[in-house]
């Protein structure tokens, strides 16, 4: 059965995912990696433009779907080896979230919303998976 996912992180990170064509999640942590299987859809949600920034962003920056079963460590330094998966990403638009808070079931009526992202990787129903790639103007590459 196809899962859909909400991964956090920062607008520069999914930059260099989407070059990639791979996601992190959890700062590198295999462990939620293992929960997605090939064909799961899978949104980027940007809080920020940098790590740690205070440069409030609070977008979707990315949408596709996880490309195959591989999951893969990669060298970035000597004390940074985070785990990777292969996304096909579509072409979108960065999207803003605030105008859809009302819209989403996993927003819908929470206040404090941002706190259902602070573990870095949400699983979403597929009708929230299908408006938020809508709003972005998602193109995949049957379109």
């Amino acid at each position: 059965m196809t899962k859909h996912w909400i991964v956090v992180a920062s607008a520069e990170h999914v930059r260099r995912g989407l070059a990639g064509g791979f996601i992190q999640a959890g700062h590198g942590k295999e462990a939620p990696l293992r929960r997605m299987k090939r064909g799961d859809g899978i949104v980027c949600y940007s809080p920020t433009e940098t790590l740690g920034g205070k440069d409030r962003l609070q977008a979707f920056t990315a949408v596709g779907l996880v490309k195959d079963e591989n999951i893969y460590a990669v060298d970035m330094t000597p004390d940074f080896r985070p785990f990777r998966r292969n996304v096909t990403f579509w072409k979108s638009e960065p999207t803003p979230i605030a105008p859809m808070l009302d819209e989403l079931a996993l927003t819908r009526g929470y206040r404090h919303w941002g706190a259902k992202f602070r573990f870095g990787l949400v699983e979403i129903g597929d009708s929230d998976f299908k408006k938020i790639a809508n709003a972005m103007r998602a193109q995949t590459a049957d379109d």
